[in-house]
């Protein structure tokens, strides 16, 4: 940034860390920016008159006497309908070239939507994966993680819903992606002709780590500015969480904080819950949703990252590996959506809860069919059927590469439940049954 007339410069800098510099300096307000040595950086503490700067690259090359000019503003974001179609870099800024965005210049990370603006989620967000539509299904203005192990293929889901998802806006916040992730949805964005309503703000491994910390306040803006100006439905799609919690550590580490569980710095519920809260529905009819991956560290749900996220979402999603069929699929008995009874059987077919109920009870089955016949016993007829049956579930349900609309779904799982069960055994409503049950069975 260049420097301008009346920006406050000042050359004696006191402390100096891997990441953070320390001076002292009179009125400047947390979250300015600043440029350190030709550094961007940005104030994380005051006390006083001593002022504390993350250096975004990193302090390699400043020295005591380096020059310290604070810009008098947080970071911004230009927001326009020029943002659709757009890969960005953590501070708004288009990568490889493009045109700068041109439209208001709005602060990011300011405050969540006032409770009394807010009004009840009812309005269905439909993903095609069969494993969320149909047992966890989705509703706008939800803020709900997808809990997957590093080498599961949490990105090539993203990217799914971010296709498939029925929404106006899909904003993607990819943190800590590898170039090939990166290169990965830029093509298959591009590829699917869909860049007219998909917004990314992308920090690589190439990039400072310390980076991540801007991408999601600033997809979050870009997602008020569709949501609340605009009266779009918005889905915010963060990738990975866990690589935003490490930022976090790394700076509360140089900053000399006590750690907290894990390493992790005592303020992470509190910076969790400030990205989550702002999911939010609009009386315009505006919404944001927020789904973010979280990974687990050897499938570690209590490290402090989930299990603070756990507190703050509604719901999460598991990606497991089913061994039966080879394929990833969404775990119905780990995964969760607390709000899905605002839209099921209301928004969606009137069979729809007893539905997924039953398949999930008759999975269970299959699953206490299985210790069974791990530990050598007989199994019953029953069991063999609703063997039979997990497998076909798993395969053309639970898979996260089954993409068909909800309707589908159910008629696919009844004709499921007539494949390998009797109409008694699947204990659904007798005027569901009359209603749905294939009439060829």
């Amino acid at each position: 940034m260049e420097t301008k007339a009346f920006q406050k410069i000042y050359t004696k800098i006191d402390n100096i860390t891997k990441a953070t510099v320390s001076l002292r300096a009179r009125g400047v307000g947390n979250d300015e920016l600043a440029t350190v040595g030709g550094k961007l950086a940005q104030v994380v503490k005051t006390d006083g008159d001593r002022v504390t700067l993350q250096v975004f690259s990193g302090t390699e090359g400043i020295a005591t006497d380096s020059e310290v000019i604070f810009h008098g503003m947080p970071p911004m974001l230009n927001v326009s309908d020029d943002l659709a179609g757009r890969f960005l870099n953590a501070y708004g800024e288009p990568m490889e070239g493009g045109a700068r965005i041109e439209g208001e210049a709005r602060e990011i990370g300011g405050p969540t939507v006032n409770p009394f603006k807010r009004i009840q989620p009812s309005e269905l967000i439909a993903t095609g994966i069969a494993g969320i539509d149909l047992n966890n299904t989705i509703v706008s203005g939800q803020k709900i993680p997808f809990f997957a192990d590093p080498d599961q293929p949490y990105n090539q889901v993203m990217a799914m819903v971010a296709l498939r998802a029925k929404a106006d806006k899909i904003i993607l916040g990819g943190m800590g992606l590898t170039n090939d992730d990166f290169l990965f949805f830029k093509h298959i964005f591009e590829n699917a002709g869909a860049l007219d309503r998909i917004v990314c703000f992308v920090n690589t491994t190439d990039n400072p780590p310390v980076e991540r910390l801007l991408v999601p306040d600033m997809a979050l803006t870009a997602a008020e500015y569709f949501a609340a100006d605009k009266g779009e439905k918005v889905l915010v799609l963060l990738t990975d969480m866990t690589l935003y919690a490490d930022a976090l550590a790394i700076v509360a580490n140089r900053m000399d904080q006590i750690p907290s569980k894990d390493s992790m710095p005592g303020s992470l519920y509190s910076d969790l819950a400030r990205i989550y809260e702002k999911a939010v529905q609009l009386p315009n009819g505006g919404s944001i949703t927020i789904i973010a991956v979280t990974t687990l560290s050897g499938g570690d749900i209590t490290h402090a990252v989930p299990d603070n996220t756990g507190y703050i979402t509604e719901g999460q999603l598991f990606l497991r590996n089913d061994s039966d069929t080879g394929k990833v699929i969404v775990d119905p008995f780990r995964s969760l959506s607390r709000l899905k009874q605002l839209v099921i059987g209301k928004k969606t077919r009137e069979d729809h809860p007893q539905v997924m109920n039953a398949a999930v009870r008759l999975y269970a089955d299959a699953a206490n069919a299985k210790t069974k016949l791990e530990n050598g016993f007989d199994l019953s007829d029953y069991d063999e059927r609703a063997l039979a049956f997990a497998r076909d579930y798993s395969e053309h349900l639970l898979s996260i590469d089954v993409n068909i609309d909800i309707t589908r779904m159910l008629d696919r799982a009844w004709a499921m439940f007539a494949k390998y069960f009797s109409k008694s055994e699947v204990a659904i409503k007798d005027e569901l049954v009359e209603k749905y049950w294939p009439k060829e069975a």
